[in-house]
């Protein structure tokens, strides 16, 4: 049996073709179906996101599975081989144990260390498995690999420091109020950053969510979106005192905040802190504002030098990971190379078996009837031989099973004991 992995992913294919490539949740059972009727092909996974499309599969030592999956690929998805390939990757065996085992730890990720991936592949595998397409070999490499990126993410701290201006604004806002359930945030403009701010935030807990914008229906949009408080343009400085956390994404040419008026509305919070987020360009809060006692401003350039300084502790973490990851795949492939001889060991005991019942019951022609007690002692005897014959033969295979020459040891037990077909 032969492991191999092949797909495409947002470093080798553009969204264009991806978005030809991927298959959708109500396509995937008959694709599956699809996949095991091909020659040679045993076993099946099809993982389907927006950032990979990839197809894991166990199949026969002697098929040409790269080939085989690229012409897959093209007929499901109606697109030429020749237009694929050139974005395709493939792994055999080891090296597709340690790709898979990095995608669940998501080390091969477009975000490092983003946790949604694992989640994605449990549910890929939850699909082929309900489709019949995951047998035992998918199975123990599968369950492995969601078993390395649990140990990945507990051993490293790969997934801790966001990596997105909008994730890490909610990330500051935690380490300045600590729990966000109270806090009240006042949306000033309507841009897609601060959505997905205000997305993090929401997901947090926040109390409530006020929106203003110049273009009222804009407003209405986001806040409908969150279950927000639209608040007239003209109006939200009055609003200020109230809020916590303010993110400014105004297309103003101008400062629609300045230093006077926050210092008015902190005057009237007594000492409870402000966090303002500026992600407009221009700036839409005015620089000084830094220098307020308890007011924390951050612009997007402040935020990018936190996105970054995070990205670097993630690289650092993956190293750590990496190896981690190493040390997996050469258990896994020790474990399945044990596997493998398995087979062998269950082909010479039948053929011990057969040859020892062979002779017994040529004894019996000669013996005559015995009795109960003479048959069960013959068959404890003659099954005693059989192991003891068989014992340093099975020992031999399963010490170098593991090993990189391990076939020839195979190869010469099946000799000696004619175990091969055409002798």
């Amino acid at each position: 049996m032969k492991l191999h992995v092949t797909g495409l992913n947002h470093r080798t294919a553009p969204v264009e073709v991806r978005e030809r490539v991927a298959f959708s949740d109500a396509a995937l059972p008959d694709a599956l179906r699809e996949l095991r009727e091909r020659t040679g092909f045993h076993e099946g996974l099809i993982l389907s996101t927006c950032n990979r499309v990839e197809i894991a599969v166990a199949t026969d030592d002697q098929v040409d599975a790269q080939r085989s999956l690229e012409e897959f690929l093209g007929e499901a998805r109606h697109v030429e081989r020749k237009k694929l390939s050139a974005h395709l990757y493939g792994y055999d065996d080891r090296d597709a144990i340690r790709h898979l085992f990095r995608v669940a730890s998501s080390l091969d990720s477009m975000v490092l260390g983003e946790p949604q991936i694992l989640g994605q592949l449990k549910q890929a595998y939850a699909v082929a498995k309900s489709s019949g397409s995951v047998g035992s070999y998918l199975d123990t490499v599968l369950t492995r690999a969601f078993s390395v990126a649990k140990r990945v993410r507990t051993e490293t701290m790969i997934g801790q420091n966001a990596v997105s201006v909008s994730f890490a604004a909610v990330e500051l806002a935690r380490e300045i109020f600590g729990n966000l359930k109270d806090c009240r945030v006042l949306l000033v403009g309507a841009g897609k950053m601060s959505e997905l701010a205000a997305r993090h935030l929401h997901r947090s807990g926040v109390s409530k969510i006020l929106v203003t914008n110049r273009t009222r229906s804009r407003a209405e949009e986001m806040a409908a979106i969150f279950d927000g408080t639209i608040i007239d343009y003209d109006a939200f400085l009055q609003t200020l005192p109230e809020v916590d956390i303010v993110i400014a994404s105004s297309g103003a040419p101008h400062y629609i905040l300045t230093r006077d008026q926050v210092q008015r509305a902190m005057g009237l919070r007594r000492g409870r802190p402000m966090f303002l987020i500026d992600i407009a360009v221009p700036r839409n809060i005015e620089p000084a504002i830094n220098q307020l006692e308890n007011v924390f401003l951050y612009d997007i350039d402040d935020l990018g030098k936190v996105v970054d300084q995070n990205r670097k502790e993630r690289e650092s973490e993956a190293a750590t990971g990496e190896a981690i990851i190493a040390e997996e795949v050469e258990k896994l492939v020790a474990r399945l190379k044990t596997r493998a001889a398995t087979p062998v060991i269950v082909e010479l005991q039948d053929h011990l078996d057969q040859l020892r019942r062979g002779e017994l019951q040529r004894l019996r022609s000669k013996l005559g009837p015995l009795t109960p007690q003479q048959e069960e002692a013959i068959e404890a005897l003659t099954k005693g031989l059989m192991n003891k014959v068989a014992h340093g033969a099975i020992a031999e295979i399963r010490k170098s099973a593991a090993q990189e020459d391990g076939w020839q040891t195979v190869s010469l037990v099946r000799r000696l004991f004619r175990l091969e077909t055409d002798e």
